[in-house]
């Protein structure tokens, strides 16, 4: 349940009538079994799996949905090693070369007889829906699964506008910053070990891990012109994570206080209120840092006019 990455997003509008209404819409893009001629499919699958018959958890203003992803694998390299193995014993049968309109043909013929026959991979990502904060969280590595995510979900609810979060202070230049004027680090922030700065020539990109980010090495890269693409960063109590210069958050690492706070709520071994434990103190830990890491930056980049103040989200307690 505890997720290791997010890439965050604000809800500009949205419309849900009720909680009753969202997961019955939820319901009704529910993952359906993968066809044999079908290559992907995405849908809404229950948070708590299989012990679970809810397509929405809300606890506290914090909504918890589920999307599923299935996808066929066929290497390219199979396809390929076939299609030239027809393409040759029907040159040879037909003494002459194919045109490459037949062979396209082959290829297309080659996919569609291969495709049920490949090895279906499922993968699940978690999206995290604080309404007071009017803020989507999607928890994926890949910029790409994210707006995968977000497209399944305008599908879902008809219509929906986000922009990816973003900041007065570009994050390159405050996390350059914060290395190079140790004085100008937030008194709550903690400097982690990890880094990424790249140059802004072709110089490359240089990683450290576990090192000393106040070393006079590190001054020297920096002087160089250098910048931090990438830095290990924390909040005490709450967690510590991976800022990237795109503001996704990754490798994220709770606070072993809450943790603990977790493990020792009685659940009564259910399933679904441990589920709902570990995402209520999960979600308040990520929004409370969340705020933190964008007023480090100066405050939220203005993207839209007042105007769309008026549009966003509300909706009412369960």
């Amino acid at each position: 349940m505890w997720f290791k990455n997010l890439h965050l997003y604000r809800v500009h509008s949205a419309h849900i009538s009720s909680l009753e209404w969202l997961e019955q819409a939820l319901g009704e893009q529910a993952l359906r079994p993968l066809s044999g001629s079908e290559a992907r499919r995405v849908g809404w699958v229950p948070p708590a799996g299989r012990g679970g018959d809810h397509y929405l958890h809300e606890l506290q203003g914090h909504h918890l949905m589920s999307m599923c992803r299935q996808e066929r694998i066929l290497p390219v390299s199979v396809v390929r090693e076939e299609v030239e193995e027809r393409v040759e014993a029907i040159e040879a049968e037909e003494c002459r070369k194919l045109r490459r309109q037949e062979k396209q043909a082959i290829k297309e013929q080659v996919y569609e007889e291969l495709l049920p026959r490949a090895f279906v991979r499922t993968q699940r990502f978690d999206v995290w829906w604080d309404v007071s904060r009017n803020l989507i969280g999607v928890a994926t590595s890949s910029r790409k699964r994210a707006e995968e995510a977000l497209d399944l979900m305008r599908e879902t609810l008809g219509s929906l506008k986000v922009t990816p979060l973003a900041t007065q202070t570009l994050p390159m230049r405050a996390m350059t910053t914060w290395l190079t004027d140790p004085g100008s680090r937030p008194v709550d922030m903690q400097i982690g070990d990890q880094v990424e700065l790249k140059a802004k020539g072709d110089d490359g990109v240089v990683r450290g891990r576990q090192v000393d980010l106040d070393s006079d090495d590190m001054q020297h890269l920096l002087e160089s012109g250098r910048q931090a693409s990438k830095l290990a960063l924390g909040l005490e109590g709450r967690m510590t994570f991976v800022l990237h210069d795109d503001l996704t958050i990754k490798a994220i690492r709770f606070d072993d206080t809450l943790i603990d706070e977790a493990n020792e709520a009685d659940d009564g071994d259910d399933a679904v209120a441990r589920l709902e434990t570990d995402f209520l103190l999960m979600a308040q830990a990520l929004g409370e840092s969340v705020d933190r890491v964008v007023e480090w930056m100066g405050g939220e980049a203005q993207q839209y006019g007042a105007g769309h103040k008026d549009d966003l989200l509300r909706q009412g307690a369960a």
